[in-house]
């Protein structure tokens, strides 16, 4: 079986096997990703936590809010889907509207406190939590017009773990007919009428987010926008 190694701007290293991923460099990069955001999220300003994020109907602070969530345990994941009505989504968004009623100052300092730790909500691989800070970071940094640049080797990654598994995304579904290339990765997913770019953008594709759109090119491209929500989007796993 092929072994591909490579890096990129961050010191986590991955090494490929096929599908594999070895667990210890996700959770480094976890753990570099969560650091990175907390450092920016202690430089914003009032108007940059009440900005709309990439998730709608969540501010940037419901992100960073729902993000310090990861560690949730059984009970209060119990609890919060009973009140939720068993909706999944229901659930994920009215547990950060909880947590956003902290003081900003919480975030970093809840993010940074994770760092080093291996727990995970129930029923959760490691690469759930690797999307979620990958993504997020994005639905965070984007509409405040932040450069946050993803490492490409975790991105891969995530971009697999999403293609594989049909929820929450249903990437291979709402993807059908696409052919997806990284162009500065080695990724590719699915079959049809091509679309590439940087594997940042593509990540943000599969887990249902239009903002990768403006990165990616191919003749694809404007039947991709049609599968997006009217709306924007509506993800906010």
């Amino acid at each position: 079986m092929t072994v591909v190694r490579f890096s990129n701007h961050s010191s986590t290293i991955f090494e490929l096997k096929g599908s594999a991923v070895d667990e210890d460099a996700v959770w480094r990069a976890i753990d570099e990703e969560r650091a990175r955001l907390a450092d920016m999220l202690e430089s914003l300003d009032d108007s940059q936590w009440r900005t709309p994020s990439l998730c709608r109907d969540w501010t940037v602070r419901d992100v960073a809010a729902h993000l310090t969530l990861a560690h949730t345990g059984p009970l209060s994941a119990t609890i919060s889907l009973v009140r939720a009505g068993g909706g999944f989504n229901r659930m994920i968004r009215d547990t950060a509207i909880r947590q956003a009623r902290l003081p900003v100052e919480e975030y970093p300092r809840r993010l940074r406190a994770m760092v080093g730790s291996r727990r995970t909500a129930p029923f959760l691989t490691a690469l759930e939590p690797l999307i979620d800070i990958l993504c997020h970071t994005q639905d965070i940094a984007r509409p405040i017009g932040r450069s946050h640049p993803m490492p490409a080797a975790a991105a891969v990654a995530a971009a697999n773990h999403i293609w594989a598994r049909s929820f929450p995304f249903r990437a291979r579904r709402r993807l059908r007919g696409f052919e997806l290339s990284a162009t500065d990765a080695p990724w590719r997913a699915g079959a049809g009428v091509r679309v590439e770019g940087p594997i940042a953008a593509l990540l943000l594709v599969v887990s249902g987010r239009p903002a990768g759109l403006r990165d990616v090119t191919g003749p694809g491209v404007p039947r991709l926008a049609d599968t997006f929500p009217p709306h924007g989007s509506g993800i906010v796993a």
